[in-house]
């Protein structure tokens, strides 16, 4: 088929101007489909429904190149069908993907208790992402759904011109977010919170995970936006290659990611992550992360005294270093002194940051 216009209308519309690889797309689907079957199984196991997006944005994407399968089975008889399955779904995956990933940031910097630390009020946050987000796929669906039932070259421009909304959309509060994320890492690697040295999980890893994968959102929806700016006599429109690197390869990329760097393994009850043991911090003890007791004589304290935030402190330990010094110094009616050996003597110092 042709895509010649006569008077501003559409006589003949190519859906393609290359024939769809089948077992490129066949490879695509697969990709996209085991990481859904596995992004869908760690969501039931740990509970992290907030990716349920993620999931969706998968199986968009596993769906879409399913629409290019069948229409590269149709070659040259292209139908619309197909055309508009590959079209849209591959369209709006990555903002589906984009509304979990938003999700995560917030998460993250309350569990390290460092909302101090965030250009954006934490309540907030994932609000106006999230909100940038469902702005950007309405624009793209509504965009997508112009140009796949244009009847004139009109209808196509304005299609396209509503498709680039939505990409300018994504691109944007993609680039404030990432600014976010960047702020406020700078700003806790300058200055810990307790909490960031207390928690277990790997949090300045899964920060790195937020860099590439939402780089790599960015990075695809600049070739989209440069895609549909073209117009559809561009290069970019004439070789499948294009589609298959620069949005295909780079959302199977970020779908694996997330396998590896899935947040159920930092920030299931994120409010309540566990905390080191006692003696991991350089061998002191900690109370509620604030604080390190360090005993003098007497040895180390067995597990069993130290347990529960070491709630020992209401028995021997229970009066201050002030009202230790004021006995000292009236001695109640005695000379008493305290030996360095003593178990009764314990100093308090902050933990380093």
């Amino acid at each position: 088929m042709s895509d010649t216009t006569t008077g501003g209308s559409l006589e003949q519309f190519e859906f393609f101007k290359y024939d769809p690889s089948l077992a490129a797309n066949a490879v695509f689907t697969a990709l996209f489909g085991i990481t859904a079957i596995g992004h869908t199984f760690l969501l039931v196991k740990n509970r992290t429904w907030y990716f349920i997006p993620f999931v969706l944005g998968c199986l968009f994407e596993a769906v879409g190149y399913i629409g290019r399968i069948i229409a590269a089975g149709e070659t040259p008889n292209w139908t619309l069908t197909p055309y508009i399955i590959q079209s849209l779904l591959i369209l709006l995956g990555p903002a589906l993907y984009a509304a979990s990933i938003y999700m995560i940031l917030a998460r993250l910097i309350r569990m390290l208790e460092a909302e101090a630390y965030s250009v954006v009020r934490v309540n907030w946050l994932t609000k106006i992402f999230v909100l940038g987000d469902v702005l950007s796929f309405m624009a793209q669906g509504a965009g997508g759904g112009l140009l796949a039932t244009a009847k004139s070259a009109k209808d196509q421009d304005q299609g396209n011109n509503v498709v680039l909304a939505g990409l300018g959309i994504q691109v944007a509060f993609f680039g404030l977010f990432i600014i976010t994320t960047i702020l406020f890492h700078l700003r806790i690697a300058a200055n810990p919170t307790a909490k960031s040295y207390s928690v277990t999980v790997p949090w300045r890893q899964f920060l790195w995970a937020l860099y590439t994968t939402s780089s790599l959102i960015m990075i695809r929806s600049l070739f989209r936006m440069v895609e549909y700016a073209m117009g559809w006599d561009s290069v970019l429109l004439k070789k499948e290659v294009y589609l298959l690197v620069l949005d295909g390869l780079l959302m199977v990329i970020v779908s694996v990611t997330f396998l590896w760097y899935h947040p159920s393994k930092i920030l299931v009850g994120y409010k309540q992550v566990g905390m080191r043991s006692v003696g991991d911090l350089e061998g002191s003890s900690t109370v509620e992360g604030e604080y390190s007791m360090t005993s003098y004589g007497g040895g180390q304290r067995s597990p069993a005294a130290d347990s529960g935030h070491l709630k020992a402190y209401d028995s021997s330990h229970s009066r201050s270093e002030q009202d230790r010094r004021n006995s000292l110094m009236l001695g109640q009616g005695k000379q008493h002194r305290h030996s360095p050996s003593s178990d009764d003597v314990s100093s308090y110092t902050p933990l380093r940051r």
